[in-house]
């Protein structure tokens, strides 16, 4: 099973190193930014399943970080603050974030929270994913197109789900083979590319002048919309 992927944002090293210990005991896989010019164009080129974000930070602040990330992702977010009465503030700016927490607290408390928060976004196996044209059953294992149905290939299927999961985000190919064959050495760039081909195939026998997945010259590929 793949570990989620937390991205931590925060400048005071002491803090960051306990988040990041805590994080890793509890089996996620976690990415440290110390400044938050950077956090906007890593979400946009990696996966990421949960932001830690402090409000303060070198470069950029949290609150403006959060408004521009929420204008392309719904990723769940937890803002942490220094100022408990600050959190009223940034509830009523309604920035999106999906929880708050005030410095100092305990970090198995911030754990919790992540968990609780990941919990809350979890997809439900048997609930239908629908993004534009597009609808995708996992548990039926059915996927159509503007109402007309895709044969998909196992590999095929999983690798629409997931794009589609993500809209406007790049997976690189590194990225999409870790995520559909995470156990396999033998996968290489060109059977993703493989992939996208005949997805792109099927789709265009239903809709010719459209191209919902796009290509990122020299990242990967992104669902377009």
């Amino acid at each position: 099973m793949n570990k989620l992927h937390l991205l931590i944002v925060e400048d005071e090293a002491n803090i960051a190193e306990v988040l990041i210990a805590y994080a890793r005991a509890a089996g996620y896989n976690v990415t440290h930014l110390e400044r938050g010019d950077g956090v906007v164009a890593f979400l946009q080129h990696n996966q990421v399943d949960l932001v830690l974000l402090d409000l303060m930070l070198p470069g950029e602040d949290g609150l403006s970080i959060c408004r521009q990330v929420r204008q392309f992702s719904d990723i769940p977010m937890i803002m942490i603050t220094a100022k408990k009465d600050e959190i009223d503030r940034l509830l009523g700016l309604e920035l999106g974030a999906d929880d708050y927490i005030c410095k100092p607290f305990s970090p198995r408390e911030v754990m919790a929270r992540v968990k609780a928060v990941l919990r809350r976004f979890a997809p439900k196996q048997q609930d239908e994913l629908k993004v534009g044209d597009f609808i995708i059953s996992p548990a039926q294992f059915t996927a159509s197109y503007r109402a007309q149905p895709l044969e998909l290939t196992p590999s095929e299927f999983k690798l629409l789900t997931l794009l589609l999961s993500h809209p406007q985000q790049v997976f690189s190919r590194a990225q999409l083979i870790e995520q559909l064959y995470p156990n396999s050495d033998d996968i290489v760039d060109r059977n993703i590319d493989t992939h996208v081909k005949n997805i792109r195939k099927k789709l265009s026998t239903i809709a010719p002048d459209q191209t919902p997945i796009t290509s990122v010259y020299g990242v990967g590929y992104k669902f377009a919309g």
